[in-house]
């Protein structure tokens, strides 16, 4: 990472000054048990790093493990780069590749590990193939159903933070401040990916904190 690093500033010094707008990203496969146990060295390594991916294949092969379908052999190691990027602040946490891709039963695989990693706390995976990329732009994208939950929240949260209120209930569920932290995030992520939020804060405007 830092030779890489140094590489990219002497190639490249005008897209690193400071003053670009599309400086040189740089992600860094997570493939070994040595890694894995470096991933806060690796995640300071180097200013243009955007990123972690796990490149579970290698690992396996580092570590003499085989691959099973509920994938439980990578749960430490998975867990462990999701964290790690969130600790330091990297936008980019990509997940295993799925090497089933053919036909319905390579489709539901797909669809399963990418919901898995999801709930990991990746915010996206691997492909090798195209018919690979629409399953996972959509598991990976916000719903329609986290939409309106996000901008409800949203809505309400000024509301009671007018109202002076700290905790309040939405649909019958607290509703604190690490809860409005996560509808906010999907809220930006929404807008991010080109989704009509502005209509969905039109159906919700009146929306109160309960």
């Amino acid at each position: 990472m830092h030779f890489v690093t140094d590489v990219v500033r002497h190639a490249l010094p005008e897209q690193h000054s400071g003053c670009s707008t599309d400086p040189v990203r740089l992600i860094a496969l997570v493939e070994s048990a040595r890694s894995i146990m470096d991933l806060s060295a690796i995640c300071k390594a180097s200013p243009y790093l955007s990123g972690l991916i796990f490149a579970a294949e290698d690992f396996a092969l580092d570590l003499s493990i085989t691959r099973t379908p509920d994938l439980k052999e990578f749960l430490y190691a998975r867990s462990a780069i999701a964290t790690a990027a969130r600790a330091f602040n990297l936008p980019s946490t990509i997940d295993l590749v799925t090497t089933a891709f053919r036909g319905e039963e390579g489709q539901k695989a797909l669809r399963a590990e990418s919901e898995d990693g999801k709930k990991m706390g990746f915010n996206g995976k691997q492909c090798i193939h195209p018919s690979q990329v629409d399953v996972v732009q959509d598991v990976f994208s916000p719903s329609k159903e986290e939409v309106e939950w996000a901008v409800r929240v949203v809505i309400a949260d000024q509301k009671a933070d007018a109202q002076g209120r700290g905790a309040w209930t939405l649909d019958g569920k607290m509703i604190d401040v690490p809860v409005v932290g996560k509808a906010k995030a999907l809220y930006k992520k929404a807008e991010l990916i080109g989704l009509d939020v502005q209509a969905v804060k039109t159906k919700w405007k009146d929306q109160e904190p309960e």
